[in-house]
């Protein structure tokens, strides 16, 4: 697609670096490869990934090694800062043009002082702190094994994003009200047209401060709730040695 474009007509190439339905991670220097042989300019999404990876949480294309070749990255307060509202970071031409033109930005009204303390607290506790990242981590490769271990359907991934495919709407809405009713247990059900139909799934994001109770409690009522209704558990294999 950018080959076929006249090299002079501006492009802009917009991607996710964590993609929070399946949990995968962008190519980021490949994209930018193409970009920079296209002629085009890059525009990332790190709301899934600033603060939760990279250098003192700079997200996943300073992990990439890949930030300065980035045009503009957009992320959030919100997610791992705990706040509300969200950012861009450009030079100051891409800032100065947004600020001029975007009409989502000049009608809408700024956020409070105590949000915006609220944020630089947190972006600055966690440019300094590592002990949140690789406990983050930590919690979500035991989420994934105990929710292995009972046969229950995780999708791979290599980030805290932990997607339990159920494949059907009217199923994955029914599983999380059986969570929330019957076990207290909020687990977001994600539907078409968020992700393709037949592939409807719970996606669990679990937090540093999940403990083993709480991670041992969402399996036990996962198995519950796919017992009641009828799903079946994936067959465990015991080898012997």
């Amino acid at each position: 697609m950018l080959a076929a474009e006249a090299p002079e007509r501006p492009k802009l190439i917009i991607f996710e670096a964590l993609y929070s339905m399946d949990g995968d991670i962008a190519q980021v220097n490949q994209i930018c490869e193409l970009a920079e042989r296209y002629g085009a300019m890059t525009y990332i999404d790190e709301v899934h990934s600033a603060g939760v990876y990279g250098p003192r949480g700079a997200g996943i294309a300073a992990r990439e090694g890949a930030l300065h070749r980035i045009d503009v990255v957009e992320g959030t307060l919100a997610k791992a800062f705990g706040g509300l509202g969200g950012y861009i970071a450009a030079n100051a031409n891409i800032i100065d043009a947004v600020r001029s033109y975007a009409p989502g930005f000049i009608f809408t009204t700024a956020l409070p002082p105590a949000v915006c303390a609220a944020a630089t607290a947190a972006i600055r506790h966690l440019k300094a702190s590592q002990w949140e990242r690789d406990r983050h981590q930590e919690r979500a490769a035991r989420v994934k094994a105990v929710l292995n271990a009972v046969g229950l359907p995780v999708m791979p991934s290599k980030t805290h994003i932990v997607p339990v495919m159920m494949g059907e709407a009217e199923t994955c809405k029914k599983a999380s009200d059986l969570l929330l009713a019957e076990h207290g247990i909020y687990v977001q059900p994600i539907n078409y047209p968020t992700v393709p139909r037949g592939t409807e799934r719970l996606r669990i994001t679990p937090t540093p401060y999940h403990d083993d109770a709480l991670i041992d409690a969402l399996a036990e009522a996962l198995v519950d709730v796919w017992g009641r209704l009828g799903l079946p558990l994936r067959r465990q294999v015991l080898t012997a040695e």
